[in-house]
């Protein structure tokens, strides 16, 4: 599965992601765009996009998306506090769907 991480998230998150194609928005060189230009690279062939960005499930609208979103709710933004939620990220990508938006924390 192809993953694409926000600029938020560590670069070194991928690490934990080693069974998948997991890149981020900065090695794409798309830092700086908005959450919904991420979400129209829809033909760069990413199936997932994982984002800190709170906000995000009350700006964007996923139902006509070929690109699934996790939200990762945690305290902040560091590798140390994100790398308990990755059992459960990884549980979730072998059932999210195109359009679907997914909590974890």
């Amino acid at each position: 599965m192809r993953l694409l991480l926000d600029e938020c998230i560590p670069r070194g998150l991928k690490n934990t992601f080693q069974s998948h194609d997991c890149r981020s928005v900065i090695e794409e060189g798309w830092a700086g765009k908005k959450n919904g230009e991420l979400l129209r690279v829809e033909n760069s062939g990413f199936q997932v996009f994982l984002t800190l960005d709170q906000g995000f499930e009350y700006q964007q609208n996923l139902t006509s998306r070929a690109i699934a979103v996790v939200l990762i709710r945690t305290k902040s933004n560091r590798l140390p506090d994100l790398l308990g939620h990755i059992p459960e990220i990884l549980k979730l990508l072998a059932t999210i769907q195109p359009g679907q938006l997914a909590k974890v924390g």
